[in-house]
Formats: C-alpha cells, structure tokens, sequence
C-alpha cells in the first residue's frame, strides 16, 4: 500500500514537472502531494521536497502548503522535522511574500532541543537571510516582542551571532534601518540581562557606533536603562540587582565617550549618588567585589567627563571618598609598639586618586584654598607613598630577567598589573604633592591593555626609582626632599599593606565588602525602571 502512496506520488510529480508553463492546470496533482503529509515517512520526507518545489505555481493553496509543510516540522521523526525544516526556506525561493511568516516559524523553532535540528533551524533561517533580510527580521522581532520569553531569549541571542556573520552584504542599510529601530523597542521593554547584553551588541554592530552622533545615540540608551535619573539605592525592594544593573550598563557606554561624547552625566550620577551610598554597597553572591567594579568604572567614566556643574562639590565627594582609604601616619613609633600599622587599598586608591585627579583640573584651587586641608592631605600622600615603595622595588625584582613567555603566567600577570596599579599611584602622588598641587600627569589605569612599550616601561627592573616623598623638618609647608641616607630621622616605618608580607602572591585587593549580595540577575526579566 505504502509503495503504491510512493508511486503515485512521484508521478504527480512527474505531471508537474513536465507540464511547464501550464502546470497551474494541475491543481488537483499539487493537493494529492499536500495530503502525503499524513502518509509514511517516506511519503512525508517526499512530500517536504515536493511541496517547496512546485509551492510558487500554486499561489491559491500557499495557506494549504504552509500549513502542511507545518505539520512535517513538528513531525515525531526528526529525520522528518529536520528535512522539512532544510525545505522551508524554499517557499520564499521565487516570492519573499512569505517570508516574514516562514521566518515568524522558524524562529520559534529556535526552542528545540537537539542540537542537529537546531544547527538545522540555523541554517534554514540563515538561507531566509540571503532571500529577504527585511522580512526575516520581521518575522524573528514578531516572535521578540510575542509572550513566550524562552523564545525571545532564543531569538535575540541568534541575532547577536548570525548578524555580523551575514555583514553588510546582506544586512543592507534598509535592513539596518529595521534592525536599530526594533532592538530601540525592546529596550523600551523589560529585559534581562543577557538580552540587554545582546542588543547593546548589535547596536554596536549598526552605524550607530561609527558616528559622533550614533555614539552619543547609544550612551543616552545606556543613561536611559541605568535610569540615572532617579536616586542610586543599592537596596531598593522595587528594582532587582540594582548594582549589577548599573554596572553592566556603564561597561556597555564606555566604548562610546570621547572627546566628543563626554561622560558628564555618569560622573555626576556617580559623584552625588552612587559614592554617597559607597558603603552599603555589597558584593555579590558570585564573590565579585562590587564595591572595586563601581570604583574601576568611575575612573574610566572620569577619563573622558566634560564640564561639570558646580564642579567642587563633586570633586569634593571625590576626595572624601578618597581620604578613607589613605590612612594618616599612627600617632606613635615608639620602638616595639603594637599597634596596628594601617591597611593599604591600592586597588581602590588608583581608582580614586585616578578620578581625583582627573576631575580636579576643573577647580584646580580646591586643595590650595583650605591649608589645613592640604596639609592633612600631604601627610597622608606621604605615608602612602612612602607604603608603596618596598612593594614597586619587590615587584621589579620578582619580574627582573622573565621572559615573555614567563610573564604570561597567572602569577606573573598578576604582579605586573601590581606593579602598574602601585606605579600608577606614586605617579598621581608625586603630580598631588607639588606646591601647587598639579593635575598634568596622564596615566593608563592598571587594568587597562597598554602597547607593548608602555608595558616594557612599567615592567623594567632597569627604570629609574620613583625618590620617596618626605617632609623637611619642621616646614609647614610640606615640601618635597629626596630621602637620603644624610636623612635625620625616619619618619614612619612603610605601613603593611595587602602584599607586603608575600609579593609572590600578590592579588588585587578584594575590596571592603559586606559579604554576599543579593545575585546577579539570574535571567529574572526586568530591572523596573527603565528595564
């Protein structure tokens, strides 16, 4: 019974075939092959590549075709799903009139599990691409904006990959042009975030990322999601993951400030909410220091800040930030005293003195117009740099004569980027220490990649030694002398710091966290505000 279903259906198909530009007259051949769908496997397998073949004579039953080319892909045989998922794509061949339908399908079958039939989905959807790229982001941003947040999760994570894979070839600028307007809306929606990581890519895929003007475009997205309008509450009921949220969204807008695109707005944001509540920010339940990933962000938002409204008042929150962790020399040496020597932050004070330093060229005079200021503030430069000495000599040592494949090992990656945060500060400390106070030097924040010359400057065991910062005797004007060993006095012992007992082990400092927070964002949809 089977072989005759087979029979027949090959020669319905050869009536077609052969019946040219007459074969609209064979309607009733194209319908025996649409009801083969219920047939054997092999009828079904057959009726899937027959079906695609003849689909654009038969515009009247494209409903009929479509559907049952539908129920091949949802077929309990794979073989089957898979090879009427393959013949999809050929529906739209000769007439993209479907294709934002047939792409609406196969984006929904981006849900399957096996990962044959998904690399088959894949394809079929990538030959839609080539057909129609504006109706196949039609169909896919159908199923984004549907109910099924499994489905859109998928899509969006395919468009991420495949887009750039496609390039400018296929995605012209019509299909540009669809695909910066829909990824605007479902940012105008809750999203996690994974899909807000997605659809900042592609963005910055689009020509928005190659203008000034696309660039500032995208940072006003970014400032728009962190809702940098509203006050920053590390522990607010209503918004979940409110300090990862900031923090991913900052990291997605530090690509685009320049010179032309300033980062004013973030600063302030960070200047006049986020360090005011410093302290109650936690880390979270993965261990990462959040306090220390806030700090990093800030420094490189400051590298690029326009000018600032009323400028001392945030480069007054700056500082008092800053003083925290640069601690004042203990009140005694007495020989054998037990008291404890302060803990040095380096991590945190590169940070800090790095936005300092970078905010205070717009109000130079804040320093010199409060002595008692400044000369508390010189005394703690003093001691910190006085505290960083032995570990930039240890370091040297320790990374003296490696070779580059040496310095490629996690110990040793470690140390260099020790090296440059420690090196970094005594830079900031010497350009702070001037009378005036100067704010001319530029440097390369430590976690920053740096060219290979900078790198062989930083990591020289031969480069010129930074000379100790002291005070003269008795001048109240804290003034700079070398220290030699004609020197009076020692001052203080170098206070212990994080590193000082075992260099080789030295690691970032983790910060002053308050134990575990509330989680990243786990895939829970939605930030609230903004998201």
């Amino acid at each position: 019974m089977a072989t005759d279903s087979i029979e027949k259906l090959y020669k319905n198909f050869g009536i077609l075939a052969d019946a040219k530009e007459k074969i609209g007259e064979h309607e009733n051949e194209y319908l025996e092959i649409l009801k083969a769908v219920k047939g054997s496997p092999k009828e079904k397998r057959l009726a899937s590549q027959f079906i695609a073949r003849f689909f654009k004579h038969f515009p009247a039953l494209a409903d009929k075709a479509i559907e049952a080319q539908l129920d091949l892909c949802e077929d309990e045989d794979i073989a089957i799903r898979k090879q009427a998922v393959k013949d999809l794509p050929n529906l739209c061949k000769d007439n993209n009139k479907h294709t934002r339908k047939i792409a609406d399908i196969l984006a929904q079958l981006l849900q399957v599990g096996d990962p044959t039939e998904l690399s088959v989905v894949h394809n079929s959807l990538m030959t839609l691409f080539k057909m129609d790229a504006k109706g196949t982001l039609d169909g896919i941003f159908s199923q984004i904006f549907g109910e099924n947040e499994l489905g859109r999760e998928k899509c969006i994570k395919f468009l991420n990959a495949k887009i750039k894979v496609l390039g400018r070839d296929v995605i012209d600028k019509e299909a540009e042009d669809i695909l910066i307007s829909e990824c605007k809306k479902v940012l105008m929606q809750a999203v996690t975030e994974d899909e807000f990581r997605h659809i900042m890519e592609l963005l910055g895929w689009s020509r928005l990322s190659q203008t000034v003007s696309g660039q500032q475009e995208l940072v006003d997205l970014v400032a728009e999601q962190a809702d940098i309008g509203q006050p920053f509450d590390p522990h607010d009921p209503e918004i979940e993951n409110v300090v990862d949220r900031l923090i991913q969204c900052v990291r997605h807008a530090l690509p685009y400030f320049s010179s032309q695109v300033d980062s004013s707005k973030f600063v302030t944001y960070f200047c006049e909410q986020v360090l005011r509540q410093f302290g109650e920010i936690v880390s979270n339940e993965d261990g990462v220091d959040s306090q220390l990933e806030i700090l990093k962000l800030f420094a490189e938002l400051c590298t690029h800040c326009g000018p600032l409204e009323n400028a001392e008042s945030k480069v007054d929150k700056v500082f008092q930030r800053l003083v925290e962790y640069m601690p004042l020399p203990p009140d005694t040496e007495v020989e054998g005293s037990t008291q404890e020597q302060p803990r040095l932050e380096f991590s945190y004070v590169e940070c800090l003195m790095y936005g300092f330093h970078r905010l205070g060229r717009q109000c130079p005079e804040y320093l010199t117009k409060d002595l008692e200021r400044l000369k508390d503030f010189r005394f703690r430069l003093q001691y910190f740099a006085r505290g960083i000495q032995g570990y930039i000599k240890k370091l040297r040592e320790a990374l003296q004569g490696k070779s580059p494949e040496d310095l490629r090992s996690e110990e040793n990656k470690i140390k260099v980027v020790a090296l440059k945060t420690t090196s970094n500060i005594n830079t900031l400390i010497k350009d702070l220490f001037h009378s005036p106070p100067s704010y001319k030097s530029d440097i390369i924040l430590s976690w920053k990649p740096t060219n290979s010359s900078a790198a062989k400057e930083s990591t020289s065991p031969g480069q010129k030694r930074h000379t100790p910062i002291t005070f003269t005797s008795g001048d109240s004007s804290a003034s700079k002398q070398p220290k030699t060993d004609k020197s009076p006095r020692e001052l203080y012992q170098p206070p212990s710091g994080k590193y000082s007992n075992k260099v080789s082990s030295y690691t970032p400092t983790r910060g002053r966290g308050r134990g575990r927070g509330r989680g990243g964002f786990r895939g829970n949809r939605g930030w609230r505000r903004g998201f």
